[in-house]
């Protein structure tokens, strides 16, 4: 059997992607493992739910780093090449990465997003959605590049905006599209390594 790739997830929060993807991980059929979930906060809800999954729940605080974000991204990289992490997925981190790190894993940082890119990059997905108008909403897997959420699209999944839907009910039914749609193109993207 050929061992799988090792996957980092970057988080800010509760980690509900995060989640879904180590569920995914569980499968042996599943060709990545979640070898380390990364914070930049430590108040981050999803690195106790990492750690009671038994796997390497590590915070990096930005805190400490004040303006300097290179310096902070310095040492996530440092965390990352130490485990051997082939693959990075940011999952809800909620910092525009500085082109050092973007370089420094061009080509095997995914990124998801909740709208259907290019549309509404950015914050406010929802809101700037459902003020348009827009028939449909939905979450995109992406690679991650220089540009925010620019980068070459790997999947996307849609969701019917439905009469009456507000922020709430609209991102709960696009974050149910997001849990099916990261795993599988995470995964779609480790096998054509």
């Amino acid at each position: 059997m050929t061992s799988k790739t090792k996957v980092a997830v970057l988080i800010s929060g509760r980690g509900s992607n995060m989640e879904a993807l180590v569920r995914a991980a569980q499968d042996p059929a599943c060709p990545f493992e979640i070898a380390l979930v990364l914070a930049n906060k430590p108040e981050a809800g999803g690195l106790a739910t990492a750690s009671a999954a038994g796997i390497e729940a590590l915070c990096v605080d930005q805190k400490p780093f004040g303006k300097d974000r290179a310096a902070h991204e310095h040492a996530i990289d440092a965390a990352l090449r130490e485990r051997g992490i082939e693959v990075v997925a940011l999952a809800g981190y909620m910092r525009i990465l500085t082109p050092f790190l973007v370089d420094a894993w061009a080509g095997r940082m995914l990124n998801i997003h909740p709208s259907l890119l290019p549309a509404y990059p950015g914050l406010n997905t929802h809101a700037r959605a459902l003020a348009a108008g827009d028939a449909e909403a939905g979450c995109t897997v992406h690679l991650v590049t220089a540009g925010v959420d620019e980068g070459p699209v790997l999947g996307q999944a849609r969701v019917t905006v439905l009469p009456g839907d507000d922020e709430h009910a609209l991102a709960s039914r696009v974050l149910e599209q997001e849990h099916r749609l990261y795993p599988k193109a995470l995964a779609d993207f480790v096998r054509a390594l």
